[in-house]
């Protein structure tokens, strides 16, 4: 079975180009998942934010929570926390002018009387202004 190298072989094909688009469609995979790792990884961050409490929220909590049965201590808290909200709008920034006023009696006095009931239904009132 000699052959010899000038006899053609005719049963074999050239060789076929095959056009091979698999890096393309990789790469266009790769993009797209990405961005949707990038939009599930800042959803995820914006709803872990917006669980946290806020300043104003922990600020209002501590307002409601006041003891009225110390009256210097609770004229202090309220003149300090109640700064956060003094600016919300006009109206709630009047309310806490005139409670502000109100508890200056309890504040600079070595020894107060309990606060009044006045006093503290504008207290009240300031508090039912407040939006968190």
């Amino acid at each position: 079975m000699n052959r010899s190298v000038d006899i053609p072989v005719h049963d074999i094909y050239p060789l076929a180009e095959v056009s091979d688009y698999s890096l393309y469609y990789f790469l266009v995979l790769l993009l797209v998942a990405s961005a949707v790792a990038a939009a599930l990884f800042f959803w995820f961050l914006k709803r872990l934010r917006h669980r946290r409490n806020s300043d104003r929220k922990i600020a209002f909590e501590k307002l409601k929570t006041l003891d009225s049965s110390d009256p210097k201590r609770f004229a202090y808290a309220i003149s300090e926390m109640g700064r956060v909200f003094a600016h919300d709008n006009e109206r709630t920034a009047k309310a806490y002018h005139n409670l502000f006023e109100r508890l200056e009696p309890y504040k600079y006095a070595p020894y107060v009387e309990p606060i009044d009931g006045e006093t503290l239904g504008y207290y009240r009132l300031y508090l039912e202004m407040i939006d968190v």
